[in-house]
Formats: C-alpha cells, structure tokens, sequence
C-alpha cells in the first residue's frame, strides 16, 4: 500500500503526531478501528528523552500493539537528535520522524518546529545526521515555509531526498498561518514534484474520508496524515481506507459503539496512567467525543468533574438515560 523505506505500511493513512493528544491510550483505542497504516508520537524534546525525564518517557511509552510506531523528534542540534534517534531505534521505533513544521511559540523559540524552515541548510544537515545514525526510516513533517514569502517545501523536500530522508509529509499551510486559513494543496501538489522517489505524505484539513480522497487526487500525494478528526472520529481511518479501497464507506458506528469506544480509551488510561490522571486527561478529552453525541449537557457537566472510574461510570449512565430520553441517533458528522 505505502512503503517508507524498507518499510511497508498496510494502509495510506498515518495518525498526525496531535501534540497533547496521541499518547498510547489514545493510539491503542484508534488502531483496532483499521485503517491506520503509522501512528505517530508527540512530539519530544531529545535531551529530556536522554535524560530520562518523565514527561518524554511518558511520550514515548509503547507496546507490542502499538506497531509500527513512529517517534517524533525536535530540535536543533544534531548530536542530540542522533544520539536520541538511537535511543528510539532501541526501543520499538520502526521510523524516525523529524519535525520541522510545529508552528508554536515555545518551540520556535529554540530554534525548533517550523523555525527551522528559515534555516534549511541546518534543517538538511540535521535530517543527514539522524539518517546515519539509524538504520530505521527517517522522515521529516515539514510546512510548506515560514511565511508566505518564503515557500520552501519543495527545495527542501529535493535535499531531503538526497540525503537519504525516506518520506516527507507537508502540512499545507506556512507556519505564519498556523491553522488559519484553508490548506493549499497546490503547495502540496509541488512538493510531489520536486522529488523523484520518495513518498510525499499530505496533511491539513482533512475532516472526512472524501477529503483524503481529493487531496491524494489533486497533488499527488502517496498518502494521508490525519489529526484532529481523528479526535472526535477515529473510524475516519477505517472509513477513508475502505473509500480508497473499495470504493465506499462503511455505515457509520452506532451510539453504542462510540460509548464502547469512549469506555474503552478510558480503560487504557487508567490502565496506564492510574486512577488521578486517568480522570484529569478525560476531562479535557470527552469534549471530543459528545460532538456526535448530539446534547448531553448532564453528561457533560459531570464527566468534567469526575475524580474517580466509578464516577465516570456514572457520567455514562447519565448519557445514556439523557439518549433514550431525548430518541434520537447519535450524530455522524462534527
């Protein structure tokens, strides 16, 4: 379906390292839906991954289920990107990613993220570091450039190649745009031409399978990355990979299978994280997944408090009295 390098992946389709979001309970919930060829990692700091800090542990945490895996790595210094790389190499990574397109302060302020699109002979150094480092595929999530006048992906994406970078995905907007405004996918359609080998993977703006479709359509692209739709709708995997396979989409989950779903990305965070922090992450996770829950404000309302399994459990009651109450199917689209 898709290779990076010696890799094969068994779909198009690639989880978008969401920073905040993509953690392994959250990846262990979408995989059994189908459809995800690679997840990604946040992304994380190698010197706290080297120094064994818990927040970059915690980033990186995997399983034998979370296959194939894709750590991803900022920065702006090559010896601590290769030695980190290694690190990921030795511990379940089966591709490398380096992120060269995070539009946010913090870490443009280091050097790191999209900043690095107004250093490119810095940012093709780095990407060559890390891919003699490691025998896993190396790849680089990149904008199409700073601002509007600096449009880099292209040339970019050419050296990348030529340094051994296995694939590229471009996110289609410059990083002055952050998430504002609609995505180019003329951008990312020139991207695609500039190199001769390598997959280029899109990325923006994808909300339903139809999306994927179109934008694999007009640039050209091998594949998709996908982000926050998959927050509120993780079968958008399943659905989007049987439209470019079949032909069709799948009838859309029920209200049951959502709140098994929900039940079940709960579990691997209490599982995981413990009781305290399991409740705190799905107080601030749940807001995603009532936008198909059509209103619950009961639901709503004690889900944001809960400090407790048994009180989570009781939210779900709650949302399921206020669903048969109210007669009505659960909503298919955001």
């Amino acid at each position: 379906m898709l290779r990076i390098g010696d890799v094969r992946l068994e779909s198009r389709l690639l989880l978008s390292p969401i920073a905040g979001y993509c953690d392994l309970a959250f990846r262990l919930t979408v995989r059994p839906l189908g459809g995800v060829g690679l997840a990604c990692t946040d992304l994380v700091n190698p010197r706290g991954l080297l120094r064994g800090t818990t927040k970059s542990l915690e980033l990186v945490q995997t399983d034998p289920a979370d296959r194939p895996l894709c750590i991803q790595l900022y920065g702006r210094e090559p010896d601590e990107l290769a030695h980190a790389a290694r690190w990921c190499a030795a511990r379940g990574a089966t591709v490398i990613d380096l992120n060269m397109g995070c539009p946010v302060d913090k870490v443009c302020k280091r050097d790191g993220g999209s900043a690095l699109l107004r250093q490119p002979d810095l940012a093709v150094t780095l990407a060559q570091r890390v891919v003699n480092s490691v025998r896993l595929p190396v790849t680089v999530k990149m904008r199409l450039g700073w601002d509007d006048s600096s449009i880099v992906a292209p040339e970019l994406a050419r050296r990348f190649e030529d340094v051994g970078v296995s694939a590229v995905t471009v996110h289609g907007r410059t990083a002055a745009q952050k998430f504002a405004g609609r995505v180019s996918l003329d951008g990312i359609a020139r991207v695609v031409e500039a190199v001769r080998r390598i997959p280029i993977i899109g990325n923006g703006d994808v909300k339903c399978p139809q999306d994927v479709r179109n934008m694999m359509a007009v640039t050209g692209c091998r594949g998709v990355m996908i982000g926050r739709a998959a927050l509120s709708d993780p079968w958008i995997f399943r659905d989007a990979h049987a439209l470019l396979t079949a032909g069709r989409v799948p009838p859309p989950p029920s209200a049951h299978d959502r709140i098994e779903l929900m039940n079940r990305h709960f579990d691997h965070l209490l599982r995981l994280r413990g009781e305290r922090l399991a409740c705190i992450a799905f107080r601030q996770r749940t807001s995603w997944y009532t936008r198909h829950f059509g209103r619950c404000p009961k639901f709503q309302q004690r889900v944001r408090s809960i400090s407790s399994a048994s009180e989570y459990h009781a939210a779900v009651e709650v949302l399921l009295t206020e669903m048969d109450t109210a007669r009505r199917p659960v909503l298919t689209c955001a």
